[in-house]
């Protein structure tokens, strides 16, 4: 990442609840704990695993991972591991929305103007390096063009109703390198039978890793859900400050849950851009049964794998 005129950084997204994972999370762990803090990878978690995905892209004292209070026993190792004030705490999960916008507010304390990356914490990757080069592209996009936020999108495999879906222009920007191409349109968890339209027309699915600068997706926010950028404007005031504590809860307590897609990525399309990661095998570990497929898929045994199937046979 050394060809960029600005060092990047990297949002960590380890604040949502897993509630759809949790049948089988609560049979790995034996408790309640949200998927990014269950040990799925033979004692390594979903967080740890974005965090080493995070590490070939920027510096580990340049990652920002935002929570949940509520999560705290579970992600209180986080406070000596990470840089001083790199771990955002919300007083609880609003959805992906609040949780990118508040960390946003202190990164833009913390460096200023600069490129971030955003890493759920859900995902399974074949080939960290090989994703990590399109998050590179991604950041080199946005370098040439900072007005846009750049998505990476999944070369799709299967017509998937429970993703989401980004039907680009045919003609590229013009950039070297990558292609990269407009976003025409959204499709948000779509019926099958328009997942099949959008599978055989090329759509890709939408990882929700996307790469652009503070003040991009700041100004975004902005422009198109004006009320939730006025909700956080209290905070923006305070970060850093004495004060901060005292706000995130007047904040958080007014908000209602909302997603980021949904609020600005889907009414912001004219200000984004996708490029295609390809050859990756990629899956969003939002159920029990992708992270199985992934298993019949891979060859994939875990340690934990025998003991959940002789409780679930039991």
């Amino acid at each position: 990442m050394h060809t960029l005129p600005t060092p990047p950084w990297a949002l960590l997204l380890a604040g949502g609840d897993g509630r759809r994972l949790r049948p089988l999370t609560r049979q790995i762990a034996g408790d309640p704990r949200p998927k990014q803090f269950c040990a799925i990878f033979d004692g390594e978690t979903l967080l740890d695993r974005t965090r080493r995905r995070a590490d070939l892209f920027t510096r580990a004292d340049q990652h920002v991972v935002v929570v949940s209070r509520e999560h705290e026993p579970y992600y209180s190792g986080l406070v000596t591991q990470l840089a001083p004030d790199r771990l955002v705490v919300q007083p609880r999960n609003a959805g992906t929305a609040p949780g990118i916008v508040y960390p946003m507010l202190r990164i833009r304390e913390l460096a200023g103007n600069v490129p971030v990356a955003i890493f759920p914490s859900d995902h399974y990757v074949s080939d960290d390096g090989a994703f990590v080069t399109a998050v590179a592209h991604a950041a080199a996009v946005a370098a040439a063009r900072p007005e846009l936020i750049v998505l990476l999108g999944v070369e799709a495999t299967a017509p998937e109703t429970e993703y989401g879906w980004i039907e680009t222009d045919p003609i590229p920007l013009a950039l070297p390198g990558e292609p990269a191409f407009p976003i025409r349109r959204f499709s948000e968890k779509p019926s099958l039978r328009l997942a099949e339209r959008l599978f055989t027309r090329g759509a890709l699915w939408n990882s929700f890793v996307m790469v652009g600068w503070v003040d991009t997706f700041l100004e975004l926010t902005r422009r198109v859900a004006p009320d939730l950028a006025a909700a956080f404007e209290p905070l923006s005031t305070a970060i850093g400050g004495p004060r901060e504590a005292e706000m995130v809860e007047h904040v958080y307590a007014a908000l209602e849950s909302c997603s980021f897609s949904e609020r600005v990525l889907v009414p912001g399309a004219d200000g984004l851009v996708t490029v295609r990661v390809k050859s990756v095998d990629w899956s969003d570990w939002g159920h029990p049964q992708r992270v199985m497929a992934t298993m019949r898929r891979t060859g994939w045994r875990p340690a934990w794998l025998n003991r959940v199937e002789l409780a679930s046979a039991g």
